[in-house]
């Protein structure tokens, strides 16, 4: 019996991109979107926000579209290709390019009324903050005699 080597992670990375694809409202859109390129992202959770930035170098901010729809952001845009070269018998592109396409499950915690993004430098800067928490309410127990 041969011992074959068990990688969990990345059967969790197939598991996310289907169901992606599952989620999405247009047919077929998921799997073309998320076959060309996916940024790399880091998210951090701080007590009053969620900060997710997102490495998107070239593409432009006009480019890049963020939505929130029943506690999933979706953040999805498409780079242009800039240096081609054509000649006889061969081709040559230089740099990556196409759409990308990720989904983020948020919280309940998380506001989505007051979500802000920016672009700077290549890197897309996603700032989710938190709604202020509902403590609870004491209720005072009086007696009847």
């Amino acid at each position: 019996m041969a011992i074959t080597r068990y990688e969990p992670w990345s059967l969790l990375n197939q598991l996310q991109k289907e169901l992606e694809r599952s989620q999405n409202d247009k047919p077929g859109e998921g799997m073309i979107a998320t076959a060309e390129w996916a940024p790399a992202v880091d998210i951090k959770e701080d007590p009053d926000k969620f900060v997710i930035h997102a490495d998107i170098p070239g593409v432009k901010p006009e480019n890049i579209e963020v939505s929130m729809e029943a506690g999933v952001l979706t953040v999805k845009g498409e780079k242009e290709s800039e240096a081609k070269t054509e000649k006889e018998g061969y081709k040559r592109v230089e740099r990556s390019y196409g759409s990308f396409y990720r989904r983020f499950s948020l919280p309940d915690s998380a506001n989505g009324e007051a979500i802000n993004a920016t672009s700077k430098n290549g890197v897309l800067e996603i700032v989710i903050p938190k709604r202020e928490a509902i403590k609870p309410k004491r209720i005072s127990v009086s007696s009847i005699e």
